[in-house]
C-alpha cells in the first residue's frame, strides 16, 4: 500500500496515479481518505484518486510563499 493510509490528513503530498493513456498528478492537502480513494485538495478543486490507481505519493513541502507584485514599499 502507498504511504496515503499513513499520512495525517491535510498533509500536502503529491500522487501520481494511473489514467487511461499514462498517468497525472494530484499536488495538494490530503482532505479525505477510505479503503479504496484519497481525495487531495488541487488548484483545481478536489481530486478524488482511487488507491489501486496510485503508483507513486509522498509527502512534499509547504507552496512557497508567492512574491507580492505591488508597488515596492516606501522607503522611510
Amino acid at each position: 500500500m502507498t504511504p496515503l493510509t499513513e499520512l495525517p490528513l491535510g498533509t500536502r503530498v503529491v500522487v501520481r496515479y494511473r489514467i487511461e493513456g499514462g498517468f497525472t498528478d494530484a499536488l495538494g492537502p490530503l482532505r479525505a481518505r477510505d479503503t479504496d480513494t484519497c481525495t487531495v485538495e488541487t488548484k483545481r478543486g478536489l481530486v478524488v484518486v482511487p488507491l489501486a490507481a496510485v503508483v507513486a505519493a509522498k509527502p512534499v513541502p509547504p507552496a512557497p510563499q508567492r512574491k507580492s507584485s505591488g508597488p515596492p514599499a516606501p522607503n522611510l
